[in-house]
C-alpha cells in the first residue's frame, strides 16, 4: 500500500485516462425582441401559454385581469405563489392565454407557465423555483373510462341472483 493515488493527475497517469471535469452549466436569459420571456404551463387537461415582461405586476388571463376570470381567493393565490417565492412580486406584467380543463387546473397551468417563464427571464431565480416544485409539470390526469366498466374502475353491482 505504499504506491497510494493522492491526486487526479495521478490517477489519470496510472489508468491511462483523462480525467473528466465537472462542466459548469451558464444558463443564458431567454427574450424576446420586446423583452419578454415565454412558456407554456400544463396541468391536467389546462394548458397555459404565458408571457412575462418587467411592469407593475399586472396579470391578464384571456384577456381578462385575473381577479375577473380566476374570481376565487385560492386561484389568485396559485397564480402569486411564483413571484412570492422568487421575491418578485409586482415587477412582471403576466400575460396568459389558457384553455382546456376547469378553473383549478388551468390556475395550474398558468403558475407553471409563470415559474418557467420566470426562470427563463432570470436563470438565477431557477434554484429557488426548483426548490419549491415549481418547475415539475404535475402529471396527474384523469384516467380514461374503459369498456365493461361504469367509470375507469368501478364495475357494475354484481347481482348474485
Amino acid at each position: 500500500m505504499a504506491d497510494q493515488i493522492n491526486t487526479l493527475e495521478e490517477l489519470s497517469a496510472v489508468a491511462g485516462v483523462e480525467a473528466v471535469a465537472e462542466e459548469v452549466i451558464v444558463r443564458e436569459p431567454v427574450r424576446d425582441e420586446l423583452g419578454r420571456s415565454y412558456a407554456t404551463g400544463k396541468r391536467k387537461d389546462a394548458v397555459a401559454r404565458v408571457w412575462i415582461k418587467p411592469g407593475s405586476g399586472k396579470v391578464t388571463v384571456n384577456g381578462k385581469d385575473q381577479d375577473v376570470y380566476f374570481a376565487r381567493p385560492v386561484l389568485q393565490l396559485i397564480l402569486r405563489q411564483p413571484f412570492q417565492i422568487a421575491g418578485v412580486e409586482g415587477e412582471f406584467d403576466v400575460v396568459a392565454t389558457v384553455k382546456g380543463g376547469g378553473l383549478t387546473g388551468q390556475a395550474g397551468a398558468v403558475k407553471h407557465g409563470i415559474s418557467k417563464a420566470l426562470q427563463l427571464y432570470d436563470p438565477s431565480l431557477r434554484g429557488a423555483l426548483k426548490a419549491a416544485g415549481f418547475l415539475t409539470r404535475d402529471s396527474r390526469v384523469v384516467e380514461r373510462k374503459k369498456y365493461g366498466k361504469r367509470k375507469a374502475r368501478r364495475s357494475f353491482q354484481f347481482s348474485k341472483r
